[in-house]
């Protein structure tokens, strides 16, 4: 039995920029940061050689082939794994659809645990490389890179895509108690709905390509990125909220998709009750609301929110990696 743990990620700044179409030209960059809001994948071996696999739905397969969960079955055709194993799958929010990146912590958390269950350590570059492989290059899923290394490595980190296609994962450095004061000031409300992101993403991808105003704001994006960093390691918090808010604008101006009215009209209800600023979560139009705010702005906040469901995270420094193995 091999149970993995990968935690599910916030992004905050430069989300889109990590799209193969933008960063083979301009280079791209995010800051985000990990949770403690996981997905937990458990291998076990089986009696027999067939395979039994449970997600959304329960489905024997008598082979690899025969797997309907595309993930699951490119990552055993990618390790080389014919089957006698059950594979079960287990999130800590709604799994799909919500901006946290769970697909991706999926991905990784499932070629942790099939690595274990062979025998194999494997770090966190090999990891990040091998779900992008899985999602992108196989199941070629119109989606960026940011969430495979986000859930990976874990921590804060400033995350840089290189026209080459290498990525460079590189720790936020910063006083641990402007670590600590950026959680407290950080609220997040779950929307209650949920989508495909790489719907959104796919719109998005159309809507830069070839269009030189798209690409500005993407590469303006981009700079917020390298600022975010620059505020956090300096201490200037109080710069966080702008650039949280001037984020979103931009990332708006892409693609209607991003937004909502619904979702417009809960985030200036916030703003109008302290928000300094904020952002939906993800490629957009669902999933959870984040909000940047002085922590004596947060009851106002909250109530007038109060049709939201509010989660309570921290910061998680941890990457996936294997809870327990016997």
């Amino acid at each position: 039995m091999i149970i993995s743990r990968t935690p599910l990620r916030m992004s905050f700044v430069g989300g889109g920029s990590d799209l193969p179409s933008f960063y083979r030209e301009h280079g791209g960059a995010v800051v985000s940061t990990t949770i403690d809001q996981y997905i937990y994948v458990t291998v076990h071996k089986k009696f027999d050689d067939a395979i039994r696999v449970s997600h959304a739905r329960t489905e024997e397969a008598a082979s690899v082939e025969a797997i309907t969960h595309p993930l699951v079955r490119e990552a055993l055709r990618l390790l080389k794994i014919p089957g006698g194993l059950e594979i079960t799958s287990i999130s800590d929010v709604p799994s799909q659809g919500t901006g946290l990146g769970s697909s991706s912590s999926f991905a990784v958390g499932l070629l942790q645990a099939l690595h274990a269950y062979q025998g194999q350590a494997v770090n966190a570059g090999t990891l990040a490389r091998e779900a992008c492989a899985l999602e992108l290059d196989i199941l070629q899923e119109p989606i960026g890179k940011q969430d495979q290394y986000a859930a990976a490595h874990g921590g804060l980190n400033f995350i840089q895509f290189h026209a080459d296609g290498s990525v460079a994962v590189q720790p936020v450095e910063c006083a641990p108690e402007t670590v600590r004061t950026f959680q407290r000031r950080t609220l997040c409300f779950y929307t209650g709905l949920t989508r495909r992101a790489s719907t959104i993403l796919q719109a998005q991808q159309e809507a830069v390509s070839g269009n030189r105003d798209k690409q500005d704001v993407l590469r303006h994006m981009v700079r917020l990125a390298h600022e975010f960093k620059r505020a956090l390691e300096h201490g200037d918090l109080e710069a966080v909220g702008g650039l949280l808010h001037t984020n979103w604008v931009l990332k708006k101006s892409l693609v209607d998709a991003v937004s909502t009215p619904a979702i417009d009209a809960w985030y200036e209800k916030a703003r109008h009750a302290g928000a300094l600023g904020g952002k939906l979560l993800g490629a957009g139009s669902a999933g959870f609301l984040l909000f940047y705010a002085p922590e004596e702005a947060h009851p106002a906040i909250a109530q007038a929110l109060g049709d939201l469901r509010r989660m309570d995270f921290h910061f998680e420094p941890r990457g996936s990696s294997i809870i327990f193995a016997q």
